[in-house]
């Protein structure tokens, strides 16, 4: 079978590997893989700055694929289902998973980052962290966990409807971040550095408006145009940058929330006591749990969101270089690129 290799960073190997081995009696399914996103971290880890990353490394965690072999199960989950999974595998011992927080395991392994992922046309998994997709889709369906990061934030700050939200970053987990809060009634706003980025957002989907950050003084004019000089009852970070984590302490109300999903490796420095000034709660946010996956899955299964607007690009996975290289050097006009690894018309 054929497998996508980050062998160094901008060096990707479409290669051919041996089919994996499948022990149903251990609880593994075996999966043909249908589609999978190029995550933002899968980015990081092509251009060697994502922080938890090691090479060579099969990338991929968002993902839709098909159950070609399974056992006797507990979820009902069969032959010929397409499924998508949490791909945060931990360790069920320290301390983080002794009080039931296990997306925030310290040992932490997160398929295509930590451990190899998902971008081969056959892999194993184990049941217990397979969702049935419910109709959804197969394209959608790989939607499913990036999606469910940005709900995972958004729920770790209590959002709720009446709140004005304000999401720094309109990336894909930027926007979906914004959809799971307008999920929750709230009046969101989207800023960005890229103009590109935010007419994309205002091309395709409802929010309250966005926000040019292309300075800080006018980033600053913007939210206490929209706020009545108040600030955000809530501010979320999905870039990873500490001029982005910046963004959001300022335009954040007294008394208001932040959040920060962006994964960097940059250092921040900044007057702190702003924290204490403004009574400030900041939430981080770690990848998502189980029951983020189930709910979203049933919104998206109900036809109550079309999240496949945030997909920009489908590749065949033979041309993963390609990929790549095309979303390094496009970020701005990119979305979510996918790969696809089955014949369209059979999904």
């Amino acid at each position: 079978m054929k497998y996508l290799s980050i062998r160094q960073p901008y060096e990707i190997l479409v290669g051919e590997g041996s089919f994996p081995s499948f022990r149903p009696e251990e609880g593994e399914v075996l999966l043909k893989m249908l589609y999978g996103g190029i995550c933002g971290s899968d980015l990081s880890t092509y251009r060697g700055i994502m922080a938890y990353a090691s090479y060579p490394r099969i990338p991929g965690h968002e993902f839709s694929a098909e159950i070609v072999e399974i056992g006797p199960n507990e979820r009902g989950l069969k032959r010929g289902m397409v499924v998508t999974a949490n791909p945060y595998f931990h360790c069920g011992h320290c301390y983080s998973c002794q009080r039931g927080l296990v997306n925030c395991c310290e040992t932490n392994e997160t398929m295509g980052v930590q451990r190899d992922g998902s971008f081969r046309e056959y892999f194993t998994m184990p049941a217990d962290r397979l969702f049935d997709g419910e109709g959804i889709p197969p394209r959608q369906l790989a939607l499913i966990e990036p999606f469910s990061i940005g709900y995972h934030g958004v729920k770790r700050a209590d959002v709720k409807s009446g709140d004005k939200v304000l999401v720094v970053g309109a990336g894909t987990i930027g926007v979906l971040t914004a959809v799971s809060a307008q999920l929750m009634g709230a009046e969101v706003y989207l800023s960005d550095i890229d103009p590109a980025k935010l007419e994309f957002v205002r091309t395709n989907f409802d929010f309250a408006g966005t926000l040019l950050n292309d300075s800080s003084e006018h980033f600053q004019e913007q939210v206490r145009s929209i706020t009545n000089h108040n600030g955000f009852d809530v501010t979320v970070e999905a870039v990873g940058q500490p001029s982005t984590f910046q963004n959001c302490i300022d335009a954040a109300a007294y008394g208001g929330r932040v959040v920060q999903i962006g994964v960097g490796k940059k250092s921040l420095e900044f007057n702190f006591t702003v924290i204490q000034k403004k009574e400030l709660n900041i939430f981080g946010s770690r990848n998502a749990r189980n029951d983020d996956f189930r709910h979203l899955i049933r919104a998206v299964g109900d036809g109550k969101l079309n999240i496949e607007r945030v997909i920009t690009n489908v590749y065949d996975f033979t041309r993963a270089a390609d990929a790549f290289s095309d979303f390094d050097r496009n970020t701005g006009k990119m979305m979510k690129v996918l790969l696809k690894f089955c014949d369209e018309s059979s999904h």
